[in-house]
């Protein structure tokens, strides 16, 4: 009998495991039907918070995308300038604003006075001396209620809707992520400039400094000195030191040979004393691929060339095929190692003016009449490095220099205030209004410096015409004369002088700062 009561036990207990597993596997199942609601659940939730991320990520780009409305009767009509350099300046000095507000967008808030941008790199001229605020050009642009300086790149042109789309400088900072904005017009110019030309040659962006501002010539202020002081440490290898203090220079324009001139004048009076134990192995280098000075007359050319050598430049004739981080490569395969390359080989159009759908003269600037008007749109107009003529005008470009930015500034500035006494001021108000005589430009001549207190000035209109054409010390006081006047103020006149002054009497300042 008692093997039948445990029969009975095991059977029960069979019973209830079995009942136990069956449990556990609806427990399971539950679960997991649980889990899939919660999972569900929470994939809705997802959906949710993420439209409503997008939706305030929508209003806070229509947020970022406020700005200046278009101007209301009553209100004076606004001229919206974007550049800031040679013609966008001198147009907005000459701008009555007593007629129009005044808006300008620019990268920098000043104006770089670049024929004297080869002197600071070196230290006969601080950096101060070259740049005028904007502000102290055109004063209504920090006193006027409707006039602004906005630190911001232009990113678009809306012509049908005479609106520009712009976007904040990004410092290194990073204080205020990019920002974006637009701006209503009623009269605008193009004065954004050009940038330097690389004839896409590889490794040029990235191991070349340009000098068209005024951070290029800190920049190249900064690794000269540097350079200096590396190569004074023990133990350094001769090959490395010599291309450590190897200066070359890509470019035989005015620019590229003023700054030889000054870079010669700056080792031969300076690195001299101070790096007695690296100042025979220091040089510079000027590489073109054609004939240096090219716009000036054959003697000329020829002196510069003489007074160069005379400095320790030397001259290489070369085309450049390819930039590495120490040497460079010309066409004949010759290899030039270099611890400072500077690059000045001329201007071309920008990213941002090759994205304009805007008629273009042949190099690709921006196409313009005689009257610096864009004819494909209404109210805009376009000068200086970014601009040149339609080949319907019958007119040859005019060449990148400053005199040519300068007085079509000048030039735009009255024709604009002609046309806002007229009434035409307002957007879409000056189409049968006259606007006089069309823009003539005369060559007022050319000047370099090339270092040993020698200076070539060339005052004809032509290499063919008539006028004084000479070089030498008479020539270098005509030279510093000459953009003396032409400094904008006379607070950095001042600065200018003194500068001058110090650097002849004390030498020029090594310090790297």
């Amino acid at each position: 009998m008692s093997w039948i009561k445990n029969l009975v036990r095991i059977s029960q207990t069979t019973s209830y495991v079995g009942n136990l597993f069956r449990n556990h596997e609806s427990y399971t199942l539950s679960s997991r039907f649980c889990t899939a609601m919660q999972h569900q659940q929470q994939q809705s939730e997802t959906v949710k918070a993420t439209e409503v991320v997008n939706e305030l990520e929508q209003q806070q780009e229509e947020h970022r995308y406020g700005g200046l409305a278009p101007t209301k009767e009553g209100e004076k009509p606004r001229l919206l300038v974007l550049g800031s350099g040679w013609a966008g300046c001198r147009l907005m000095k000459g701008i009555d604003t007593s007629i129009y507000d005044v808006v300008c967008v620019s990268p920098r808030n000043h104006m770089v006075f670049t024929p004297l941008l080869a002197s600071t790199c070196v230290g006969t001229l601080e950096f101060r001396s070259v740049a005028e605020p904007i502000s102290r050009i055109q004063p209504a642009i920090s006193r006027e209620p409707g006039s602004y300086y906005f630190l911001a790149n232009c990113l678009r042109l809306d012509s049908q809707n005479h609106e520009v789309h712009c976007e904040t400088v990004a410092d290194e900072l990073s204080t205020l992520k990019p920002w974006k904005f637009k701006i209503a017009y009623d009269k605008l110019v193009l004065a954004c400039g050009a940038e330097a030309s690389t004839f896409g040659i590889n490794g040029v962006l990235e191991n070349a400094i340009f000098l068209r501002e005024v951070h290029h010539a800190q920049e190249i202020r900064r690794k000269l000195l540097l350079n200096l002081m590396l190569s004074e440490v023990p133990g350094l290898s001769g090959e490395e030191k010599k291309r450590l203090l190897h200066c070359v220079v890509v470019g035989g324009g005015p620019t590229g040979v003023e700054f030889s001139g000054e870079l010669s004048d700056f080792i031969m009076k300076d690195v001299r004393q101070r790096y007695a134990h690296v100042k025979d192995d220091i040089r510079v280098t000027l590489i073109e691929a054609r004939d240096i000075l090219s716009s000036f007359d054959d003697g000329l050319r020829q002196y510069a060339i003489k007074q160069l050598n005379k400095s320790g430049v030397k001259l290489v004739r070369g085309i450049v095929k390819e930039v590495k981080p120490q040497r460079l490569i010309l066409d004949d395969g010759t290899e030039v190692p270099y611890g400072l390359l500077v690059w000045s080989t001329g201007v071309g159009p920008s990213s941002f003016v090759r994205s304009l759908d805007l008629p273009k003269d042949p190099g690709g600037r921006i196409g313009i009449e005689e009257w610096m008007r864009v004819p494909s749109v209404q109210d805009v107009f376009a000068i200086g490095d970014c601009s040149g003529y339609l080949e319907s005008t019958g007119k040859s470009t005019l060449p990148a220099l400053a005199q040519v930015a300068e007085r079509e500034g000048k030039y735009l500035a009255n024709l604009l205030n002609m046309v806002g006494k007229a009434g035409g001021g307002r957007a879409l108000s000056a189409k049968e209004t006259e606007l006089g005589k069309p823009f003539v430009y005369k060559h007022m001549g050319s000047m370099a410096t090339i270092g040993r207190y020698k200076a070539l000035v060339d005052l004809r209109e032509s290499k063919q015409g008539k006028g004084i054409s000479m070089g030498g010390f008479l020539s270098f006081f005509i030279w510093r004369s000459a953009y003396l006047t032409r400094v904008v103020s006379w607070r950095n006149r001042f600065y200018v002088f003194i500068n001058w002054i110090t650097t002849f009497v004390f030498g020029r300042d090594t310090s790297r700062l």
